[in-house]
């Protein structure tokens, strides 16, 4: 099997996974992820923070958002324009949205659309992941493109990347594709991960 079979089998397997979690499981889920957020000092501070509309099982951000607005903070969710170009567009709870070319709900008739490196703090979806920040997504490369200017900039930076998924969803390793941008945290319902810490080249000293 090559590898494009092989990702397509685990993006199978693990959605599958996902989406046979009950009601209860994602709720509590989605409480143990709002505690592994908080432990991250950019989720309190940053003014544009943008997330997703949670489907087919994803881990959902229903309880990391509601802090955000309480705090001036401004959310929003991606819209996928011409060109299969993703911009962001502000989103608070109640407000009108349409479903795009996938399914996903957007919001409707956004007064303004930001682009990618207006932001400060992005949550992305994932299938699967792996600590040094390698991300398998959706096959469609929307958020590889859209933030591909960060290969060419030291990491951390702005926008801070951070993947959302559950604990199952780890993997001991991902090979990343050339064009795969890698994630500066993971945040599931159990930890946050640093995919990038400071003693990372230190070799042993910490072991």
């Amino acid at each position: 099997m090559d590898a494009t079979a092989q990702r397509r089998e685990l993006r199978q397997r693990l959605a599958e996974r996902r989406r046979e979690l009950s009601p209860p499981q994602r709720m509590a889920a989605a409480q143990g992820l709002r505690r592994s957020l908080e432990q991250l000092p950019e989720y309190h501070t940053d003014l544009r923070v943008a997330g997703y509309w949670a489907t087919n099982g994803e881990l959902p951000l229903n309880l990391a958002i509601p802090p955000l607005a309480t705090r001036g903070q401004q959310f929003l969710l991606p819209v996928i324009g011409p060109g299969l170009r993703l911009r962001f567009a502000p989103w608070s709870a109640g407000q009108d949205v349409q479903p795009n070319q996938y399914g996903i709900p957007e919001p409707a008739n956004p007064s303004e659309l930001l682009e990618p490196f207006q932001l400060d703090l992005v949550l992305l979806p994932l299938l699967a992941f792996d600590r040094r920040g390698n991300r398998l997504g959706y096959g469609g490369g929307y958020y590889d493109r859209a933030f591909a200017f960060l290969q060419e900039q030291a990491r951390p930076t702005e926008p801070l990347l951070v993947g959302i998924g559950y604990a199952f969803q780890e993997l001991p390793a991902i090979e990343p594709a050339a064009w795969d941008v890698p994630l500066d945290y993971i945040a599931t319902e159990q930890e946050l991960i640093d995919c990038h810490p400071a003693e990372a080249g230190d070799g042993d000293a910490h072991a």
